[in-house]
């Protein structure tokens, strides 16, 4: 009877999942209910985990909890740290949830809500999440190698080499965008420096408590964080409406650049219970607090998604990014979908702090699912908001004007109604003196997260919710930042360790220090760059990040097909293969047409040119004459690192076809690279929930 329910049970959510995706996917003219969107992804992340991960796990996989875990062998005490399920997981997603599921989204969102939620919804059940769970497992059964190095040691060495540098180097890009995006959203903002430079301290005491005043009290130490952080929140209020107070963390770009350069290093280099675990497990109580209040609220209030399913701008003719639909709602979307930074995550920290491997398939397949919903709640909360609204707070002045009427009559002759009074009014109730041109997504966002928040809970308090969702959006991307800098530092650590066994050793302090400062100084370089430039940067950055991240996830789903081939599974390496596929087309189309295009808003080297052109014959004003040459540099800068991705992606994908036929022509190839088994000897019933 029991085993009939839960049949009907699951036949009955896979029907409403269904039906709830042909009305999103089927609708035309007429508005729909948010409530679909969430119904649907709901559904599907349910069946996913529930049916496919599980199968993933037992028949291809097959997790072995009775194995010992690197972080129970060669426990250190620094970075392998034998730690609780739920710590992990809270490490892990808030490691992995960046700008991606907050940011991509709003943008793509002027393609229209229904392109990038199935880009959403179906990459992340077949793709992202099986990218990150088999990554984890292989990293977990290989001693925590990184990414680079198991290709090396599963590949080979010209694919491995390949794989390693390029990684390494896709690693600083990403990291430079997400500390670009974390100080332009906390850029004179009082309220989130503060409340961001409060949970450093925070999370100090609680990886002190846990760790030697009251080891294993995981629920304690919960609570006391989480007080402390909600103190936090309500005192960057308090600490914003102070007069001198709020001089201490009222700060431009380049201040809150080096400040994060500093904590940068400081994540890399101090032990792992002490700072980046708790840290990043007590954000992601900020994070998904909010994530469950935005949903809470959804469906008291059910919405209306007033952007059409599909826009004009599918043709590339988009006023925030130029690009048509394909392929560039699939970079613009990334970490909710698939992300290669993922893969860095499951093969840097996380693998290193895993008690048992059954975790494996919650903190993996199941984090993956949760950042995929969080990109569901962002792109709800760009689209809830009207068209005309949403394009003037995100379409660059350059396009639409500078002038607030000439920018509503642009925005007005596209078919999206928007007044003067209208965006006035707006920017007022969220405490803003204006809105128009406020690019990079997070403003928008937050406008949107804000006025689900206030018709929800009070619209008398649009401005509180405003600016403590430009909080949640900082806080969210800065957990990114520490663990892809401790990441960093494990992957340099591996390729030095090729050539010198001690500087390959991960608690070696010289190696330690001098890696650290090695991938600080490059993220912190293009950090420089991003902020002094006066578009802003994240219109050059984050095409690359997009593009960058999407490669590295097709070079992990490439290091993950020649393992599953290695070992015998070919009728499985589907799995893993159609994901790696995809990925590959749509990369190297991007790739190509972001170096080649000759649409200035499309193409790197064409928008250098006609820069070039304007600045020779004059025709620039002194103000962006006097930065041309530094806009030319990082746009030929651009397009040369997206070339040395292409080549390093397309020679890995090379070399694993090559072991994937010798490997079936029974030839020799590099031998798998697992630890023996080791019979776990950990009493887990005081550290366990």
């Amino acid at each position: 009877m029991n085993k009939n329910f839960k049949t009907i049970l699951w036949l009955a959510v896979a029907v409403l999942g269904a039906f709830a995706v042909a009305g999103i996917a089927l609708n035309r003219g007429e508005s729909i209910n948010a409530l679909w969107i969430i119904t649907a992804a709901v559904c599907i992340y349910a069946i996913g985990y529930r049916f496919y991960s599980a199968w993933i796990a037992a028949r291809i996989l097959v997790i072995d909890e009775t194995r010992a875990t690197p972080a129970e062998r060669l426990d250190n005490g620094r970075d392998f740290v034998p730690t609780n399920k739920w710590i992990v997981f809270g490490h892990h997603f808030a490691a992995i949830a960046g700008p991606g599921p907050l940011i991509g989204p709003t943008l793509a969102a002027q393609f229209g809500y229904l392109p990038g939620t199935l880009w959403i919804l179906i990459g992340a059940v077949l793709g992202g999440a099986v990218q990150d769970m088999v990554t984890l497992f292989f990293s977990t059964r290989r001693n925590g190698r990184s990414l680079g190095q198991m290709a090396r040691d599963e590949i080979g060495a010209v694919g491995g080499t390949a794989a390693l540098i390029g990684t390494f180097l896709i690693m600083i890009i990403l990291i430079a965008v997400l500390g670009l995006v974390v100080v332009n959203a906390m850029k004179h903002s009082p309220w989130a420096t503060s409340t961001v430079a409060a949970t450093i301290p925070i999370a100090m005491i609680v990886g002190i408590y846990m760790r030697n005043i009251r080891p294993g009290r995981v629920l304690e130490a919960s609570m006391i964080g989480v007080v402390l952080l909600l103190l936090s929140v309500w005192g960057g209020g308090w600490v914003s409406n102070h007069e001198t107070l709020r001089t201490w963390f009222d700060h431009d770009g380049l201040p809150l650049a080096y400040a994060i350069i500093v904590y940068g290093f400081a994540a890399a280099v101090l032990p792992v219970w002490l700072l980046l675990a708790p840290r990043d497990y007590l954000s992601t109580f900020m994070k998904l607090g909010t994530i469950l209040l935005l949903a809470i609220a959804i469906v008291i209030l059910r919405p209306e998604i007033h952007m059409p399913a599909v826009t004009q701008f599918i043709d590339g003719t988009g006023p925030i990014f130029g690009g048509k639909l394909f392929p560039f709602v699939f970079i613009t979307i990334a970490c909710g979908a698939i992300s290669g930074f993922h893969a860095l995550i499951a093969s840097g920290t996380t693998p290193k702090l895993l008690m048992n491997e059954r975790d494996i398939r919650m903190i993996g397949y199941g984090g993956m699912l949760l950042e995929s919903f969080v990109a569901i709640m962002a792109m709800i909360a760009a689209t809830v908001l009207e068209p005309g609204i949403y394009f003037a707070i995100n379409s660059p002045a350059g396009v639409v004007g500078k002038e607030a009427v000439d920018a509503i009559a642009k925005i007005n002759s596209w078919g999206f109604a928007v007044t003067v009074e209208q965006m006035q009014q707006l920017a007022a109730d969220m405490g803003e003196t204006t809105l128009f041109a406020r690019t990079g997504g997070a403003p928008s966002l937050a406008v949107g997260m804000a006025s689900i928040f206030g018709s929800a809970f009070g619209r008398h308090l649009l401005a509180l919710w405003y600016h403590f969702a430009i909080m949640f959006e900082a806080i969210f991307i800065l957990t990114t930042l520490d663990a892809g800098t401790r990441v960093g530092r494990f992957m340099l650590q591996d390729m030095l360790g090729n050539f010198n066994q001690k500087l390959g050793e991960t608690s070696y302090m010289p190696s330690v220090v001098f890696t650290s400062s090695v991938v600080v100084a490059g993220w912190g370089y293009f950090l420089y760059i991003g902020v002094i430039d006066p578009n802003g940067g994240v219109n050059i950055l984050w095409p690359l990040f997009g593009i960058a991240n999407q490669m590295l996830a097709a070079i992990a789903l490439c290091v993950a097909t020649g393992i599953l081939v290695k070992s015998g599974k070919l009728k499985y390496a589907w799995v893993t293969g159609l994901p790696l596929l995809w990925l590959v087309i749509v990369t190297t189309t991007a790739a190509y047409q972001k170096v080649f295009s000759t649409d200035i808003r499309v193409g790197f080297l064409a928008a250098a040119d006609d820069m070039a052109a304007k600045l020779y014959s004059g025709a620039l004003p002194p103000e962006k004459a006097a930065v041309a040459p530094q806009l030319i540099f990082n746009q030929h800068l651009d397009a040369y690192l997206t070339l040395f991705f292409v080549v390093v992606l397309w020679v890995v994908i090379v070399d694993m076809l090559r072991l994937c036929v010798r490997y079936l022509a029974g030839k020799r190839v590099p031998k798998l690279s697992e630890v023996p088994h080791e019979p776990s000897r950990m009493v887990e019933d005081w550290v366990r929930d």
